[in-house]
């Protein structure tokens, strides 16, 4: 089995807690950032990411070097960082003024300009763009699972939404985002990329949102389903358990295995079904598509993979990660939490705290 590399893209908010305003900051802070950071859609976004690694230790060392950066750059403007996948206050997107950005602005009018949404993308090598696929065809109906763990995105314009991660829901305005359906071969995927490029609708390649997509940029298959996870170790977990899934769906792959077919409508429903209600309900159960308790389904996905997490040394890291996030519920849940204690606006505060925690 291949030990492949990992590399973890990070989305944050600037925000004051003091006053309880998002901050349109990020053009300040990036020109005197060094190479750690880079800007988002919105002047009040931020991005890291880690180098790849193979021991998922270095990830996390990465992750917390990453956090700790790009707080003290942020904080040299009065601003404090959060890893929330959408605000938990009012506020108003401001657009970073790149000319792509833009154009996007103009091309896709209101869905564009209010995409003010952080998410965690889990970069995992692979050895061709083949594999790639292949690998995808045979893992997307796990991907809910890691969308329940890192859900952190309950409120929308100072409300709370009834979602676990409300940023799936904003995010899926876009009409390149979200699950697939199984593609069969290289050849099959490019001709719908080029398809949905030729359409105009999207303006290149970039702009291919799937949950989960071969990189355009570097030699990995990209799982883009996840939120920005308020704890850094759940950013662990989900890093270990999407590397895990490539493992286990590439080597179903490379025997020639069939790939799965479930239909993308039903995928839709499981992913809405994790999105609505993160680990606190019921998920879809992948082996037979009616609900169970959730970490009744994260048991079966841990079993699932379980010959690749030994592989590569991570199955008593995913256990425990997988314990302690039932145990003490997802990011909404305890954005939530604070909620219930301090109002919206304190809830900045305690993101702010607890995306520095452990740092």
């Amino acid at each position: 089995m291949t030990s492949r590399t990992v590399g973890v893209e990070e989305e944050f908010l600037l925000a004051n807690p003091e006053t309880g305003q998002i901050l349109s900051l990020a053009p300040r802070i990036l020109r005197t950032a060094g190479d750690d950071l880079e800007g988002e859609l919105t002047r009040q976004q931020l991005e890291t990411g880690t180098e790849p690694r193979r021991d998922l230790a270095g990830v996390r060392a990465e992750l917390v070097r990453l956090r700790r950066s790009a707080a003290d750059s942020a904080a040299a403007e009065g601003a404090a960082l959060l890893a929330v996948g959408t605000s938990p206050v009012p506020v108003t997107p401001v657009a970073t003024t790149e000319d792509r950005y833009l154009r996007m602005m103009d091309h896709f009018g209101q869905t564009a300009r209010e995409q003010l949404t952080c998410g965690c993308h889990v970069h995992v090598g692979v050895e061709s763009r083949a594999e790639a696929i292949g690998a995808l065809d045979r893992m997307r109906t796990w991907l809910p699972c890691l969308l329940a763990i890192a859900a952190n995105s309950p409120f929308w314009q100072g409300e709370d939404t009834g979602y676990a991660s409300y940023r799936t829901q904003v995010w899926d305005r876009w009409p390149s985002a979200g699950g697939t359906g199984a593609f069969g071969s290289e050849t099959a995927y490019d001709a719908l990329l080029d398809g949905l490029v030729g359409s105009g609708v999207v303006l290149d390649r970039a702009m291919i949102y799937f949950d989960a997509r071969p990189s355009e940029r570097y030699s990995t298959l990209e799982l883009r389903v996840a939120d920005v996870c308020l704890d850094l170790e759940d950013a662990v977990l989900v890093a270990a358990l999407g590397r895990a899934l490539v493992n286990t769906a590439a080597a179903a792959w490379d025997r020639g295995e069939p790939m799965d077919e479930t239909r993308q409508e039903l995928l839709r429903a499981a992913r809405w079904r994790a999105a609505r209600s993160g680990l606190g309900g019921g998920l879809v159960d992948p082996a037979t598509g009616v609900p169970a308790p959730a970490g009744t389904v994260l048991g079966r996905l841990v079993a699932h993979v379980r010959p690749a997490l030994e592989e590569t040394g991570d199955l008593h890291l995913v256990t425990a990660g997988i314990e302690r996030v039932l145990g003490r519920g997802t990011g909404a849940d305890r954005q939530r939490a604070a909620g219930r204690q301090v109002g919206a606006p304190g809830v900045l505060r305690y993101a702010a705290e607890e995306t520095l925690a452990g740092c």
